[in-house]
């Protein structure tokens, strides 16, 4: 059999929705997306980082795609943006939940709020997605959904360094909620993974890049004794993405430099 390793990665003809794909991760994915010839639909509540990315992917690769205000904690957003979305571009390929947030506190000083606030964004803002995005994926009886979790979600992070039990357990939930996905759509031709980064260059993270003595920690915590890059990421994401990945589902991916284990 002739195998054609670029066509494994090919997503030419690919309509790929990231969610939180101004900036960070969401960035990173959206570029390598674009650079295999995807459609790229990026949405958030600060549109403006969206509407740049996407017009830096447009110079440098040609890109396709158009950038939309979207609430992944609210259902009327997602449900207003999904439509138009499908009525825009006609179809969704994939779907990468990436949005999140966090708030760094001990459990004894964590504010309800702010726990309910990071649970709402990174549990219920995929759920949301998924919920509206999967029935137009079972009737095409194909699709791809990748959700962002974690390090933190599979090695418990030392609160010196990073003390957000609220992000950590959010993103144990993802891992889950992947995996019941997975087997619940597996049967209808939906392919669901998960994306564990370590730490890599975003506004959650720019405190412990900053900072020498944490940066100095982390890398030492880390197998290949550095953090995450600027593309490191993209190679994971396009494999879960494309049908280099076809035979793959249910999997968390830890990108974490070794960080896990």
């Amino acid at each position: 059999m002739d195998i054609s390793i670029p066509q494994l990665f090919d997503l030419r003809g690919k309509i790929a929705v990231i969610t939180g794909g101004g900036r960070g991760l969401g960035k990173q994915i959206a570029e390598g997306f674009a650079a295999a010839g995807a459609t790229v639909v990026l949405g958030a509540r600060h549109v403006d980082a969206c509407e740049t990315t996407l017009e830096e992917l447009k110079i440098a690769y040609g890109a396709n795609g158009d950038a939309w205000t979207l609430d992944v904690t609210q259902p009327s957003s997602v449900q207003e943006t999904v439509r138009g979305i499908l009525a825009r571009w006609g179809q969704i390929d994939v779907l990468v939940n990436n949005s999140g947030s966090s708030w760094g506190a001990s459990v004894e000083d964590m504010p309800l709020e702010r726990w309910e606030q990071v649970w709402r964004t990174n549990v219920s803002g995929t759920f949301l997605m998924c919920q509206t995005v999967g029935p137009h994926m079972i009737q095409r009886h194909q699709g791809n959904i990748i959700n962002m979790s974690s390090v933190a979600a599979l090695k418990c992070m030392d609160p010196r360094v990073m003390d957000a039990i609220g992000y950590s357990v959010s993103k144990d939930a993802i891992n889950t909620f992947t995996k019941e996905l997975a087997v619940r759509w597996g049967p209808k031709g939906i392919r669901v993974n998960a994306l564990a980064p370590g730490f890599f260059p975003s506004r959650m993270t720019a405190h412990l890049f900053n900072d020498a003595s944490s940066r100095q920690f982390l890398e030492n915590q880390t197998p290949l004794r550095r953090l995450g890059s600027d593309y490191d990421l993209v190679g994971a994401a396009l494999l879960l993405a494309s049908s280099a990945g076809s035979y793959v589902t249910g999997q968390v991916l830890a990108v974490d430099g070794g960080m896990s284990v």
